[in-house]
């Protein structure tokens, strides 16, 4: 985490329509009007303060850049667990897919047929460690322990436009799409057959193992599960409350994926190698929190 990129650049340089923007605009009926994509963080500024004095919107970034900057206030890690978390993700790479962004991407035939769709075992892991970094990035921001899940289910209840929008896709595109909507019984089950060894085999743990509560890979493992079984609830609720199916996020990928309805395992995989949303709303979410921040303290 050295050489640590100012928030700013982050925010200003977001995209504005690439194959993330496009997955999770697919997603507003889920959320609707919760999120819309605002890059820039002056115009993140003005949005959530929603002043236009320029000296106290000045004032405001200056206090934003600063607490970013400040290694002890834990909004760098947070960041830098979402970028690991979608890096990790990415094997492929989104850069074979970007002269694909303009209309409909064919999701059958060519590039796009070449990709494998996760094992059920890699996916359960793969969502399990998601809404761990969900939970890590939440503690560091509010200068919670890590294994502060009562903490961050209650706080959950209230997500809101970037964050309630990136727990949707977790649910979606992690979760029911490739999965099915019973997925928090079946990753639960599965975690609990694995084997510490069998975690310390996963890239993203290798990355992320030092911030996992549990002490060692088979403590961590059972903060997994913990993770898993405290959000259970929620994520059941929410399914149930968005009627929530496979076949029915397959039809709201169709708005840009055209042959999404017809192949789910592809449309999973593709989306695991040609998104970055935890990132991207990440990023959204700790300015948010930054700027309102900031302004309280001015």
């Amino acid at each position: 985490m050295s050489n640590v990129t100012p928030i700013y650049r982050i925010i200003d340089s977001l995209p504005t329509g690439d194959l993330t923007v496009r997955a999770l605009q697919a997603l507003d009926w889920i959320a609707p009007g919760q999120w819309r994509n605002t890059v820039g963080f002056d115009r993140l500024i003005r949005e959530v303060t929603g002043e236009t004095d320029p000296q106290l919107l000045y004032q405001v970034r200056e206090r934003a850049v600063s607490l970013y900057l400040d290694p002890n206030q834990g909004y760098q890690r947070a960041m830098w667990l979402y970028q690991t978390v979608d890096r990790t993700d990415q094997a492929l790479g989104a850069a074979a897919l970007a002269n694909q962004v303009g209309g409909k991407i064919p999701l059958l035939g060519g590039f796009l047929s070449r990709i494998t769709p996760r094992a059920d075992s890699a996916q359960k892991l793969d969502l399990s460690l998601k809404l761990v970094v969900e939970v890590l990035a939440f503690c560091q921001v509010n200068g919670l322990p890590g294994d502060s899940l009562g903490d961050f289910v209650q706080a959950l209840g209230a997500y809101e436009r970037e964050s309630l929008i990136r727990m949707a896709a977790l649910v979606c595109f992690d979760g029911v799409l490739p999965l099915g909507p019973d997925l928090a019984s079946a990753v639960l089950s599965h975690l609990q057959r694995m084997t510490p060894g069998e975690l310390e085999g996963n890239g993203t743990f290798q990355q992320i193992r030092q911030f996992i509560p549990g002490g060692n890979p088979l403590g961590q493992l059972g903060f997994l599960g913990s993770t898993i079984q405290s959000v259970s609830g929620w994520m059941g609720h929410f399914i149930a409350q968005h009627g929530l199916t496979p076949e029915r996020i397959g039809q709201s990928l169709g708005s840009f994926l055209q042959g999404a309805d017809e192949r789910l395992d592809i449309a999973a995989g593709f989306l695991d190698v040609a998104t970055a949303y935890f990132s991207h709303t990440g990023a959204q979410s700790l300015g948010r929190s930054l700027i309102s921040r900031a302004l309280a303290e001015i």
